[in-house]
């Protein structure tokens, strides 16, 4: 729209920067901006509307052609619109033929000495009862108990030695890792 380089950008937000001051430079810029983005969506607007104007004239313009066109093969062919068809079997058009009357009469009479016919009662199904099933009793658990490989001491040994801490054992993964032994 406008030609602007950039070192005419720099030199107006210089000014601008003087001008106005650091303080109130941020302010004012978006004040501006709010006033361009105005200032397109009127234009935008502007433009739609023009444009439907223009579409609209020339709508105008293509269904007055159109017109013209249809008169003049109207006018140029003198065509009648098509006659509604007659019924050539019969004498009369307005009255039916005789047979047909005769026709008609005995299939009225044939059904009116027809019995209406018969509907069977209706069956009412009633859902069997559903036995629910027993709930299922779990098993109770069990607790598991701890083997010791250590034979069980007498009392009397265990009373004259003094109480030692048991020799922890290592886990195989550990030990299988360190030397390959298991325990």
């Amino acid at each position: 729209m406008f030609d602007i380089a950039w070192s005419e950008m720099l030199l107006i937000g210089g000014v601008a920067l003087v001008v106005i001051g650091p303080k109130e430079l941020p302010g004012a810029l978006r004040t501006a901006g709010q006033a361009i983005g105005k200032i397109r969506r009127m234009a935008a607007e502007f433009q739609g509307q023009f444009n439907d104007a223009m579409r609209e004239a020339e709508l105008t313009d293509l269904k007055k052609q159109v017109d013209d066109i249809g008169n003049s093969i109207q006018a140029s062919t003198n065509f009648d619109p098509i006659e509604p068809m007659k019924d050539f079997g019969a004498t009369d058009a307005s009255k039916p033929a005789a047979a047909d009357d005769k026709a008609m009469k005995d299939a009225e009479a044939t059904l009116a000495a027809l019995p209406a016919p018969e509907f069977p009662a209706p069956v009412s199904i009633e859902p069997a009862p559903v036995a629910e099933p027993a709930p299922e009793e779990k098993p109770k658990r069990r607790r598991k108990t701890v083997a010791t490989e250590e034979p069980a001491v007498p009392t009397e040994i265990a009373a004259e030695e003094p109480a030692a801490k048991p020799a922890r054992k290592r886990k195989a993964k550990a030990a299988e890792a360190e030397g390959g032994e298991t325990a």
